[in-house]
């Protein structure tokens, strides 16, 4: 019994360990959200408008995604107008993957958002969540 125990410990750790190790590329995370797919039940895309300029819009939602616990820049800068951030969860460390961006549209400002999960079929609209938030702290 205690070598099952301890083996059912062994691979918790593991699944743990991987979780919180696998790679985050971002060849394969930091994708263009005007141009992607909705992801279907492991996050949300979301396409608005913006009463602010191009740069105060991703200047505030940088400054909130800094802001949010447990969450890095993966790839880009708010300079190059598309910046993908990884959040991951308290406990296990799940990665999720926020990539925000803006264009000029005929003088407006175009914002789109694409939030997805790494591991698992669902994600519980954790994503919708965030997204819903950094866009009200942003005041959108």
């Amino acid at each position: 019994m205690k070598i099952i125990l301890g083996l059912v410990c062994v691979l918790i750790l593991a699944a743990q360990g991987y979780v919180r190790l696998a790679p985050m590329r971002a060849k394969d995370w930091h994708v263009d959200p005007f141009t992607a797919e909705a992801p279907k039940d492991i996050g949300v895309l979301e396409r608005f408008a913006s009463q602010m300029s191009l740069e105060d819009t991703i200047d505030a939602h940088h400054s909130i995604a800094q802001n949010t616990p447990r969450t890095t820049v993966l790839a880009g800068t708010p300079q190059d107008g598309w910046v993908s951030y990884v959040t991951r969860s308290r406990f296990w460390g799940f990665p999720d993957t926020t990539t925000i961006a803006v264009r000029d549209a005929a003088g407006e400002t175009e914002v789109a958002i694409l939030a997805r999960a790494r591991f698992g079929t669902n994600d519980y609209d954790v994503n919708a969540q965030r997204v819903a938030a950094w866009r009200a702290a942003a005041g959108l």
